[in-house]
């Protein structure tokens, strides 16, 4: 080996080892996420991309089976970030616990029929059994009553039969036809449209003949209060790197192709619709307008009681994170 060699190979050591102890350095946010959930989308584009890195951390993921578990291990502290909905933040604020909530999807789903179905309005499922995912107090059923009550002048939970279940089983439930109409997920209804299902009633449209804004980010990263007051740099550098990652998928088809093995697609319109609906769901920069959060709190105590906001009658302080507070 000559001098030469060795040299290059001694420089390209270095340059390894210093790259090498600098990623060491950097700080682990750690997040609890459903193994199979949609945010793992643009979690994974963080860590592909480097957007952690170019931020200021190292993210690392730790998969979970259900919900609740992801919500344990925040709590316990075994992880720095969770994903959940504003209204279990302001709930949880009214109990005393200190989490904030950083927006990070506004995606909502609607009630759904058969494209032959005979249905045109919320009426004519007077006597029909109705699918939901996400229990009795999911917040697009709540929007959907309020709706229902507000625009027809009935209640839609007493004129109709619910079937409660796993968003897997509400969908093949509406595709079967054993329900009339079902209410699921984001990503289950953007499959159920390639599929022969329509919306009847979108809770965007329903949202918005309640005088709430449809655009108003409902799911978000939550981190504890102390981060956001120790490390202000670090839930800066989560923000920044979820709206970079949110601007690569916008703007790079090859980051979504990319993405396609781990999106459980079996067609092109199943890619394209969920691709679009997730596109669709990124909420707009800037702060939270906690008016707004306050009109959407008030209708989700009226129907979904203590059991869904808690004590959290009255927007608790807090709850949205604001970037340099």
């Amino acid at each position: 080996m000559s001098i030469f060699t060795r040299l290059a190979a001694l420089v390209l050591l270095a340059w390894m080892a210093a790259n090498s102890a600098s990623a060491a350095d950097l700080p682990t946010l750690r997040a609890a996420v459903l193994n199979t959930g949609t945010v793992n989308w643009e979690l994974d584009t963080i860590r592909h991309y480097g957007l952690d890195k170019a931020n200021g951390f190292e993210l690392e993921t730790i998969p979970m089976a259900g919900n609740p578990a992801t919500r344990i291990a925040f709590q316990g502290g075994e992880a720095d970030i969770v994903v959940a909905d504003w209204i279990w933040v302001a709930s949880q604020r009214a109990a005393g616990k200190d989490f904030v909530f950083i927006p990070y999807s506004k995606a909502v789903g609607s009630l759904m029929v058969k494209s032959d179905a005979p249905f045109q309005t919320l009426e004519d499922l007077k006597g029909k059994r109705i699918g939901i995912a996400g229990g009795p107090v999911d917040k697009s059923w709540l929007i959907l009553r309020a709706f229902a009550e507000k625009e027809y002048g009935f209640d839609l939970k007493g004129e109709t039969e619910q079937v409660f279940g796993a968003p897997p089983l509400i969908f093949q439930s509406a595709l079967s036809g054993e329900v009339d109409g079902a209410i699921n997920f984001w990503h289950f209804s953007a499959k159920m449209s390639t599929k022969g299902m329509r919306d009847l009633v979108t809770v965007s449209d329903a949202a918005r003949s309640l005088g709430l804004d449809p655009d108003f980010p409902l799911l978000g990263y939550v981190v504890k209060g102390d981060l956001v007051r120790t490390r202000p740099d670090l839930v800066a550098g989560l923000a920044a790197a979820s709206i970079a990652a949110k601007e690569k998928l916008a703007s790079d088809p090859e980051a979504w192709e990319r993405l396609r093995p781990m999106m459980n697609v079996k067609s092109d319109a199943d890619f394209l619709a969920l691709k679009n609906g997730f596109l669709e769901g990124t909420p707009a920069a800037g702060a939270v307008d906690n008016e707004q959060a306050e009109r959407v709190l008030e209708v989700m105590a009226r129907l979904g009681g203590e059991k869904l906001v808690g004590k959290a009658t009255s927007l608790p302080d807090g709850v949205f994170y604001q970037a340099g507070l």
